[in-house]
């Protein structure tokens, strides 16, 4: 039986959102989230920006993976390209699956899929992201990714 896994990163807009993470390995990554009210739009259900971000984090992860063991968890990714394509409204417990489908040294090409419930297709997109050691922002100078703590030395919550 599956169960949840530790983020490797902290992502505040991930926290926020309530995804948890159920696979991160060999070019795959798997999440889930229940819906609260603060996801959903004006109809009641889930709204786009969150099965968005569901499919981006999903490849994000499944580009990931496949360096979690190098040392410090290997590179970061950036979003370069996104597109997404909605099937039907999303409701109750959302699943997003991402997977690797080809990488070079510095960019990754992937997939991900949204299924409700009942394992009904809600949403898909493909995603083209960037392996980056660092983030430039203004100036001259490079953000770090900042890790995530590991879970025994986490603030209690």
């Amino acid at each position: 039986m599956k169960q949840k896994l530790h983020f490797p990163l902290r992502i505040p807009f991930v926290e926020e959102l309530g995804l948890e993470l159920w696979r991160f390995e060999g070019g795959q990554a798997e999440l889930r989230v229940d819906l609260r009210e603060g996801h959903l739009n004006s109809w009641e259900v889930a709204h786009g920006g969150v099965l968005m971000t569901m499919l981006d984090v999903a490849m994000a992860m499944a580009a990931r993976s496949i360096h979690q063991h190098s040392p410090h968890g290997g590179p970061g990714v950036a979003t370069i390209e996104m597109k997404t394509s909605f099937m039907r409204p999303a409701e109750g417990r959302l699943r997003a699956e991402g997977l690797l489908l080809d990488k070079t040294t510095t960019m990754a090409f992937t997939e991900g899929r949204v299924f409700n419930e009942a394992g009904q297709l809600c949403a898909h997109g493909t995603g083209t992201f960037k392996y980056l050691r660092g983030l430039p922002t203004g100036g001259r100078q490079a953000k770090t990714l900042q890790r995530a703590a590991e879970p025994d030395q986490q603030e209690p919550q």
